[in-house]
């Protein structure tokens, strides 16, 4: 597989990464064993977790497969903190809470650092300052190798990023940032893109595949097997069963048809090559799913298609969106 640069940084990473939301909840370990042994035998490096995922079983399973399936040496593995299950407090961004987070996620995971350490939302209760801090004191002191954010708006993204150039001292510069991306969710190309390339940092997308409205599987009835069958997971895929959403997932068949390929590898193949897209997060319910995703690398989209899907998915960009002397 492919490998791409973090960002400004260099740091590689696989072009596909593997996601683990549903890792000890929905996913269990020999399906979790399948899926993380096809990723590196198909050359993936990049996998992806939070402590919130599973309530940390997540990382602990993972934790549980590394060396004994496949070497920590291998593997390129981003966390996040910064979720909390408190319905007064969703997010806490406190250099407290932040640095304690890591360092459960490092016993869970079975490991003394991580890779790549994401705050995993913007908390506007702590001064951002404070939240950085906790990226320079982890990298600083080895347990992350690299830091970056999750979830954060344009101004966001770049008040960050700009405060960890800027500032005095050293300073971790924010090597990537995940966000969902996705023909059906095209909304960090406002501000959050734009802040991103011109500061560096790379987008690793979430949901690429319109959190599986892409493979064209809803497109007559909902699957009794798929997240919009399950209860805790169909809500997340009900904003994208509407008729808007209906008329991508046409074209991207009529795309797939044309090129004999799935209505899954054109969607992964569009957000994998968009500029500024360091590596889409994969997550499938067994190896299966997976190896069909992982598939995508031998697919490159013809200009013509890109073109065709860019008009009939275009979001509505209007000022002061995007900069004000190309409207």
């Amino acid at each position: 597989m492919e490998q791409r640069h973090l960002g400004r940084t260099g740091l590689r990473v696989s072009r596909i990464g593997l996601g683990t939301l549903t890792w000890g909840r929905d996913v269990d370990e020999h399906d979790a064993a399948d899926m993380l042994k096809a990723f590196w035998e198909a050359g993936g490096t990049l996998v992806d977790t939070a402590d919130v995922y599973g309530d940390g079983e997540a990382e602990y399973l993972l934790g549980q497969l590394i060396e004994g399936l496949v070497p920590r040496r291998d593997l390129i593995i981003s966390t996040k903190a910064g979720s909390v299950p408190d319905p007064d407090r969703r997010f806490n961004g406190s250099r407290g809470h932040l640095l304690a987070a890591l360092d459960a996620s490092l016993a869970r995971l079975g490991t003394d650092y991580v890779d790549v350490w994401h705050v995993h939302a913007y908390d506007p209760d702590t001064p951002l300052e404070e939240t950085l801090q906790a990226l320079d004191l982890a990298v600083g002191s080895g347990r992350a190798r690299y830091a970056g954010v999750s979830n954060f708006c344009g101004w966001q993204i770049a008040k960050a990023a700009t405060w960890q150039l800027a500032a005095p001292g050293t300073r971790t510069r924010l090597a990537s940032t995940q966000l969902e991306y996705s023909l059906l969710q095209r909304g960090v190309e406002r501000e959050v893109l734009p802040a991103a390339l011109d500061l560096g940092i790379g987008l690793l997308p979430s949901s690429p595949l319109g959190r599986g409205v892409l493979t064209a599987k809803y497109r007559n009835a909902t699957p009794p097997d798929s997240r919009g069958a399950s209860e805790h997971l169909a809500p997340f895929v009900a904003p994208y069963l509407d008729d808007t959403a209906a008329r991508i997932v046409d074209a991207v068949q009529t795309a797939a048809d044309g090129l004999a390929v799935t209505p899954l590898q054109v969607a992964l193949a569009w957000v994998r090559d968009r500029p500024g897209v360091a590596a889409p997060i994969v997550g499938a319910r067994n190896a299966q799913q997976l190896v069909a995703a992982l598939s995508v690398e031998a697919l490159t989209l013809p200009d013509e298609i890109c073109r065709a899907l860019d008009d009939v998915s275009a979001p509505v960009h209007r000022y002061p969106d995007h900069d004000w002397s190309t409207l």
